[in-house]
């Protein structure tokens, strides 16, 4: 990778660490949500229930996204590393503290309305529900049991803007995994109980996203209390701090809401296709947030701290140096995931998916949504790791205007598309929005920042699509050859599936060095070698 100073290449091992401590946890956290998703799958097939719960969660979901893991998490690193870095410790804790209580009282305001105006909300986002006896109010009833769900998930984003800045990334990460645990078990053991209170069974699996929820925050406290945060509730809104936050928060509330508004009509769009559509999106969008989780927002967690702490020194000549490597890094391992679950979506959905109620059928449909989507992977993460520069060098109009024209060019898109692709539409209209948008983002930045390392990433781009072209062929020659060989049962598929993948990886390796990529595969041999279980 390109390198301008030893402090950089320390750097770039530091981040690697940090993402592969990362990875690890979200790998473990997805396994989970696909575990739970394959629940879903296997007692609810893909339909009226699935498509009701789908829809429901999605409404605390898009407030979740910038109260949570967007617009709050960013901010919230950006002014608290800040304050550690300039003001000490106990500063930047009494921040923490103003913030948790003032999140409290405004989103008690906003949980109260969406319970309230929830019917509205659904008679956007979905119509066409009411025109299926009962669909309408079970979502609505799943909506209001879910709601409160923001207000848990959005604490425990702060505490893990807390750890994560502190250096702690192992822990917060993982608790999502607890997330999926706790709705797991908690959602099935209702699941059988729900019918007892003459509820449907899926009543459970709305009660078990509480229970997850809170079981995401709870698990990072013992982390909290050992870096020395104690709980010291104040309020103050004209604290300098508190409103700095709220300053990033707005824009990047804004820029964030556009990708809200893509989700609210893709939705929309979904929900008049065949019944079913809203599901198989939402389980192709699960597979595909699988890499998303273990690459984009891996490097995006790693990398903020130290981006923001380069921006408060105004050290530009690192800041863009840790930027280009964090892109190196993830086109290297989103790139192929991309090609991997284009060619090697059939059997992947019918491994996990194809039990109980989800058919073949389904398979097919959701393998077609998942291959459209996986063209817009690489560029999904880049994003991820894009936007948050933008916050650090506190400019936030541009993410503001990317997000607005990828809503208009979504739109577009999918009114071209939607009759001749139907469900297809809508995973197309994702990847090619989110191509254009990394695209002029990055092109932005390029001008902001004076330049980077603009050459150095189209030649990586070049090399690792050449790999992955060839390891994508040879995945399916690999997967077709151990067909008749291990046969078509779950076992005979599931070990077809991993000696498909470990050769894949493997060719894929080869094929890095071949071209001479071997800064990104020296990356990943520090990353192995330099203590990763290190968190």
């Amino acid at each position: 990778m390109y390198l301008e100073a030893n402090d950089t290449e320390d750097t770039r091992i530091r981040i690697a660490k940090s993402a592969g401590s990362v990875s690890i946890a979200v790998f473990a956290s997805r396994i989970l949500g696909l575990v739970r998703e394959q629940v879903f799958a296997g007692l609810f097939g893909a339909g009226f229930f699935v498509d009701a719960f789908v829809v429901a969660f999605r409404i605390p979901n898009l407030l979740r996204d910038l109260f949570a893991e967007g617009a709050l998490s960013s901010a919230f690193v950006t002014v608290f590393t800040d304050y550690d870095n300039k003001r000490g410790r106990q500063e930047a804790f009494r921040l923490a503290n103003n913030l948790i209580v003032a999140l409290a009282l405004i989103l008690g305001i906003i949980i109260i309305l969406g319970i309230g105006f929830s019917q509205n909300i659904i008679n956007l986002m979905a119509p066409d529900f009411a025109k299926i006896t009962g669909k309408m109010a079970l979502t609505r009833k799943m909506t209001n049991i879910m709601f409160p769900f923001l207000f848990l998930i959005s604490l425990a984003a702060v505490v893990m803007g807390i750890l994560n800045t502190t250096g702690r990334f192992f822990i917060p990460s993982i608790a999502s995994a607890f997330f999926n645990l706790g709705s797991i078990v908690g959602g099935v053991s209702l699941y059988f109980i729900m019918p007892h209170f003459g509820q449907p069974p899926i009543m459970g699996m709305a009660i078990g996203i509480l229970i997850g929820g809170m079981l995401q925050l709870v698990i990072q406290i013992p982390s909290l209390s050992k870096i020395g945060f104690r709980w010291i509730p104040h309020l103050d809104f004209r604290d300098e701090g508190l409103r700095r936050i709220m300053i990033l928060m707005v824009p990047a509330a804004i820029g964030l809401s556009a990708t809200q508004i893509n989700i609210f009509i893709n939705t929309y769009f979904a929900a008049s296709c065949a019944q079913g559509s809203v599901s198989w999106l939402n389980y192709a969008f699960r597979l595909m947030y699988l890499p998303i989780g273990l690459f984009g927002v891996a490097i995006s967690i790693a990398a903020l701290p130290v981006i923001s702490k380069h921006a408060s020194n105004n050290d530009m000549k690192n800041l863009k140096s840790t930027y280009t490597s964090s892109l190196v890094l993830a086109f290297m391992l989103t790139i192929p995931a991309s090609f991997g679950l284009a060619f090697l979506s059939k059997p992947i959905i019918r491994l996990i998916f194809e039990h109980g109620q989800f058919t073949s059928y389904d398979t097919a449909r959701t393998a077609e949504a998942l291959a459209y989507y996986a063209i817009g992977l690489f560029a999904y993460s880049s994003v991820k790791i894009t936007v948050p520069v933008f916050y650090a060098l506190r400019d936030t109009k541009y993410p503001i205007i990317g997000s607005f024209m990828a809503v208009a060019l979504n739109m577009l898109i999918i009114l071209l598309t939607i009759d001749y692709f139907q469900h297809k539409a809508i995973a197309l209209s994702t990847s090619i929005t989110m191509i254009v948008n990394f695209l002029f983002l990055a092109f932005v930045l390029y001008k902001k920042l004076e330049g980077y390392n603009i050459e150095y990433l189209i030649m990586s781009v070049a090399k690792i699509t050449g790999a992955s072209v060839i390891m994508g062929v040879f995945s399916v020659y690999v997967n077709g050859q151990m067909t008749p060989i291990f046969g078509q049962g779950i076992m005979g598929e599931l070990f077809n599936l991993i000696i498909t993948i470990f050769f894949a990886i493997l060719m894929y390796l080869i094929l890095l060095y071949i071209f001479r990529l071997k800064e990104c595969i020296s990356l990943i041999k520090g990353l192995l070698r330099k203590s990763a279980f290190r968190f």
